[in-house]
């Protein structure tokens, strides 16, 4: 059985910055294609970034470049992410989520794609 556990998130100022962590258990952590997704309330779930097997390049919506970082720590099953420079509207409730199918890149965005999913870990950015 994976499972997928998050943290890392928490009320930060908006310029802040916070790391989420998410630890990967149950099987081969190189295995997987990892992303990063969130909701906000009210809204649908929406891709942040990830982070490929076959080739291990990262990808990222565009209001997130520059100020996320992800990144994967084979040796601890473990995938973070970077988050500097937050604003209000990053506000939202976090997701790991991995699968072990080889995605194309344009199909790295759709959470239908992923197979196992984190509980989620929120992130408050206050203004």
């Amino acid at each position: 059985q994976v499972q997928l556990v998050e943290s890392g998130g928490g009320l930060v100022q908006a310029g802040g910055s916070l790391r989420l962590s998410c630890v990967v258990s149950g099987r081969t952590f190189s295995a997987f294609t990892m992303g990063w997704f969130r909701q906000a309330p009210g809204k649908e779930r929406e891709f942040v970034t990830a982070v490929r097997s076959t080739d291990g390049n990262t990808y990222s919506t565009d209001s997130v470049k520059g100020r996320f970082t992800i990144s994967r720590d084979k040796a601890k099953n473990a995938l973070y992410l970077q988050m500097n420079s937050l604003k209000a509207e990053d506000t939202a409730a976090y997701y790991c989520a991995a699968t072990a199918r080889r995605l194309i890149i344009s199909s790295l965005r759709r959470s239908s794609e992923y197979d196992y999913w984190g509980q989620g870990t929120q992130v408050t950015v206050s203004s």
